[in-house]
């Protein structure tokens, strides 16, 4: 999935900011800044948001009672907690806004429901922005209520589509966490990591059916050190996709599937795109998503970018098509020219005891670009077979160099 790039996120942040400077009506409670003192309705550093009028049921507009449980938690020093208890409460946009005074714990026990309005968002369901220490852990669900909305997204038929609200925004958050929680039809990405350092996403469950447009498990761009561990990933599009500037990125015991892989990229489509640099995945299964382990890349890139340090360990295919593929020609939408002249490089990517059955009969796709050849490309102990009767496993490997050492014979192309 290519939306919304690095380029767009600026614009959204920055948008962001505005209405959160300048928002009416339900965001008014939203400030640049954190209340001064805390508490108010909240007890002992606990702001439950029943007790701030939110009413259970999933009828009656929560926002005004959660975001006024954000401010007196935001301003509070010391350990701040905001509950939200069992129940479905149905909640506008949010604007989580920081630097605050303290450290906040939102513990999502229940459901928080996103309003099908699309008027009312000026941007994103849920943004978090400039927040340390952030901790959002709990059972309960954030159900963006993706299904009344997305007839609406017109991105398949036109790259310049608008862009439906992203349901979890983190901008600029620095030793953050998210735990346990449920993501649910978010109407476009259910998470979405810009700028951040430090963060840990684990135990997570991440749902939507496999044809519902755009709906990214969790994508990141211009980040760093951002750890995704034990969590099961099943949507419509990139189970995780790690957009340009992103660096050391740890992904351990993910379950993909349905939704269209682990992927780098898309990378190049934008000016002033960075590197992404030393990204492990390991000890993960992708079951019949519609690519494995993917990096792509426009061949008319406008970025001089990259990619490089990629380590791909312990991965199980069942049924998953495409299940390793470097695409230097990724061009959805048929917008690229007919051949540009590539700016992306790809180096240093390592594939060790990747293993299962392939959907297609194309196990290995390595499709490099003629212009800047992939290099130091490795592969050990690939044993990734085609699964279906009427074709036999193969390999294409075009411009890449490296080695193969104990794969598949039929996969040995390196």
């Amino acid at each position: 999935m290519a939306f919304p790039n690095n380029s767009m996120l600026r614009a959204l942040f920055l948008l962001v900011l505005v209405s959160v400077a300048h928002a009416g009506g339900k965001a008014k409670e939203s400030s640049s800044a954190p209340a001064e003192g805390g508490g108010g309705s909240c007890d002992g550093g606990t702001c439950d948001i029943t007790k701030m009028g939110a009413t259970a049921g999933g009828k009656t507009d929560c926002t005004k009672a959660v975001q006024e449980a954000w401010t007196s938690a935001c301003g509070g020093t010391g350990k701040q907690k905001i509950m939200i208890p069992k129940g479905d409460f149905l909640v506008g946009p949010l604007n989580f806004t920081g630097p605050c005074k303290g450290d906040v714990t939102i513990q999502l026990d229940g459901n928080l429901l996103a309003t099908t309005d699309l008027s009312q968002y000026k941007a994103n369901w849920i943004e978090i922005l400039r927040v340390d220490n952030l901790v959002i852990t709990g059972k309960g669900k954030l159900d963006g209520q993706g299904p009344a909305v997305w007839g609406k997204n017109s991105c398949a038929k036109k790259y310049d589509c608008k862009i439906l609200p992203n349901s979890l925004v983190l901008d600029f958050v620095n030793n953050g966490e998210v735990s346990g929680i449920t993501l649910l039809n978010s109407k476009f990405f259910h998470m979405n990591v810009f700028q951040c350092k430090d963060m840990v996403i684990k135990d997570v469950t991440v749902t939507a059916p496999g044809d519902s447009p755009n709906t990214d498990g969790i994508h990141m761009g211009d980040s760093s050190g951002v750890t995704i561990s034990n969590t099961v990933i099943g949507v419509g599009d990139d189970c995780i996709s790690i957009g340009p500037g992103t660096t050391k990125v740890n992904i351990t015991g993910v379950t993909c599937g349905p939704g269209h892989g682990i992927s780098i990229g898309s990378l190049g489509r934008y000016k002033d795109e960075k590197d992404v640099t030393d990204i492990t995945v390991k000890d993960c299964t992708l079951k019949k998503s519609t690519n494995g382990l993917r990096i792509k890349a426009y061949e008319d890139a406008k970025s001089v970018l990259t990619a490089s340090k990629i380590h791909y360990e312990n991965i199980k295919m069942e049924d998953a098509a495409n299940p390793i593929i470097i695409d230097m020609k990724y061009c959805p939408n048929k917008i690229c020219t007919a051949s540009g002249d590539s700016k992306v490089t790809v180096k240093d990517v390592s594939f060790k005891n990747v293993t299962g059955t392939s959907s297609t009969p194309e196990a290995v796709s390595l499709l490099c670009s003629d212009k800047i050849p992939c290099s130091g490309v490795t592969m050990d102990n690939v044993k990734v077979e085609y699964s279906g009767k009427n074709n036999k496993t193969m390999a294409v490997c075009n411009n890449a160099k490296g080695s193969s050492t104990g794969c598949l014979k039929e996969l040995a192309c390196l």
